[in-house]
């Protein structure tokens, strides 16, 4: 039994599941079993509370605008406070698409204003236009100096634009990003982080998925290395594929 343990609360896992993001979850805890990490996976649904204290790492995908829009409201109304809480103690929140739009402070239809958690400054808008749609690659910085690339996937309808205290997660190297003006993709404040991109996100990107896992467990040392052979190449394809 190990000393190390590694709980991920999934928010609504079958409704806001339509982009593979259970290979997020699955890379998670296969990268975790690898080094001898224990690995808890739970999951809140509609209807449910949500303990602020019940996870390291809370993970939100994307879904269907009929779903997003109830999970929206169910946030809202049952998980929000909890969701601050936990942000506020250091716990790391990812959201992928549909659920990266819910996490800033609304998300704007046509005939209907979503609320949202408020987590990050953004605000999603539906504006006239194509879906941005295809390949995309973004240059990060997650620790101090350090300059990584998250290559991946892209596909919404929705705008995102940053609000004066928002902190983009990268810079666009080839795709459209929040929004296909600013140069921006996805938000990060503190251990929360939104993107648009998927694929699913993870797989391509394993060094994310370390620091993760580094931060949610709050290590003070790296993680053991892994023979991420097959890993680099799957990033390496997705880097191509976006042209760079």
């Amino acid at each position: 039994m190990s000393d190390r343990r590694l709980t991920v609360c999934a928010l609504y896992p079958e409704l806001m599941n339509i982009y593979a993001d259970r290979g997020n979850l699955l890379l998670l805890e296969r990268r975790c079993r690898w080094r001898g990490i224990d690995f808890e996976l739970r999951a809140s649904d509609l209807g449910e509370r949500l303990d602020p204290e019940a996870a390291d790492l809370f993970y939100i995908g994307g879904g269907q605008d009929r779903d997003q829009k109830r999970c929206a409201y169910d946030l809202v109304e049952r998980k929000r406070d909890s969701l601050r809480e936990a942000a506020d103690r250091g716990a790391v929140i990812l959201a992928v698409c549909g659920g990266y739009q819910l996490l800033g402070h609304s998300y704007e239809l046509p005939d209907e204003l979503l609320p949202g958690l408020g987590l990050i400054d953004v605000r999603t808008v539906r504006e006239e236009g194509p879906r941005l749609i295809g390949n995309v690659a973004i240059e990060v910085e997650l620790a101090p100096g350090r300059r990584d690339v998250l290559a991946g996937f892209e596909n919404h309808g929705g705008r995102t634009y940053l609000g004066a205290d928002g902190t983009p997660l990268g810079r666009v190297l080839k795709g459209y990003g929040n929004n296909g003006k600013d140069g921006y993709e996805g938000a990060r404040e503190r251990t929360v982080i939104g993107t648009y991109l998927h694929g699913p996100l993870l797989p391509k990107n394993v060094w994310l998925a370390d620091w993760l896992i580094e931060t949610a467990l709050r290590l003070a040392d790296p993680l053991t290395a892994l023979d991420d052979g097959l890993e680099l190449a799957a990033h390496a394809d997705a880097r191509r594929a976006a042209g760079i």
